[in-house]
């Protein structure tokens, strides 16, 4: 845990990092997005360490991956043609960023409100994917069934606390609004209405018959 509050650490990290950086904007030598991959990695690292050596912080585990991330996006940035720009980005450090707290969850179940933003940067992570692919109410559609998953998730998973059972209700509700979306998307809404107001009033129908018969 030393290593990660050393002042003189960080304050030769940053200095070297920044004069590599320096270099890099005048020509003079290419070697500030390596540095960096390398540094962002090793500090990710470090963080994760400190959970091996003591289970009991959790803690580390969210900028250990979060970190991991960082490093992946800068190297994929500076190495990999292409990558710069694209909506991969997003996808990477968002990723990162759920992946950080679905480890958290699974290094004890007792953290089960991990869940929660696991799923919603998750959830955030594909839609920046497919934002730029589909309209706003496909994208719209897909951000709520996430939501909605996310919740059905916390209901669903193991938890040594007590039964998440409040989580379906929000899980419904959201599942139901992305549904709608995504219909809306594809013009079946003129469709979809009317059956669900026949099916309704058939339900109804065959209640009172029954109810009568009794």
């Amino acid at each position: 845990m030393k290593y990660l509050t050393s002042r003189l650490l960080w304050g030769i990290v940053l200095i070297v990092g920044g004069a590599l950086l320096l270099l890099d904007t005048f020509n003079i030598f290419q070697g500030g997005a390596l540095f960096w991959t390398i540094a962002t990695g090793v500090v990710g690292v470090l963080f994760i360490t400190v959970y091996i050596n003591k289970h009991t912080q959790w803690w580390a585990l969210l900028p250990g991956v979060i970190f991991l991330a960082i490093s992946a996006l800068i190297g994929l940035d500076s190495f990999l043609p292409g990558f710069q720009g694209s909506a991969l980005e997003g996808l990477v450090i968002l990723g990162g960023i759920a992946i950080s707290f679905v480890v958290v969850y699974l290094a004890s179940p007792f953290n089960w409100w991990a869940i929660i933003p696991a799923g919603i940067m998750a959830t955030v992570a594909i839609v920046s994917l497919v934002d730029n692919e589909v309209n706003g109410t496909i994208s719209g559609g897909v951000l709520f069934l996430g939501l909605g998953l996310t919740f059905a998730l916390v209901a669903i998973l193991p938890n040594p606390v007590r039964r998440m059972v409040w989580a379906w209700i929000p899980a419904g509700i959201l599942a139901a609004i992305g549904i709608v979306m995504l219909f809306a998307a594809e013009d079946l809404m003129v469709y979809i209405w009317p059956l669900a107001l026949i099916v309704l009033g058939v339900w109804f129908i065959t209640r009172s018959v029954l109810k009568k018969q009794k």
